[in-house]
């Protein structure tokens, strides 16, 4: 039997999008909390999407289905940088930029 893995395959799709996203944006946090915060946000705020399916073939299904989802996650990587940079959820001093 083959090597099954359970996969919500939203997560790589918006990991692999989100750095774009973001380092196109001057002047936000780059720390790893506003970081952390800003996927948290995004995957809150998008539909999972879960596969069952052989480890070897799982990239090939994300491949495929990543541009089905482009224009929203650009639109909620969006409001996750204006949500977290308004309200950090550090001091200004932390502030990496």
């Amino acid at each position: 039997m083959a090597d099954l893995a359970l996969k919500n395959y939203m997560e790589d799709i918006v990991s692999n999008k989100m750095p774009s996203i973001v380092n196109s944006i001057d002047d936000i946090c780059r720390c790893e909390m506003c970081e952390m915060d800003r996927m948290a946000y995004v995957l809150n705020h998008m539909p999972p999407k879960y596969i069952v399916t052989a480890r070897g073939k799982l990239y090939t299904k994300l491949n495929l289905l990543e541009g089905q989802f482009d224009a929203d996650i650009v639109r909620t990587v969006t409001e996750a940088i204006v949500a977290v940079d308004t309200n950090p959820r550090h001091s200004e001093e932390e502030r990496t930029l």
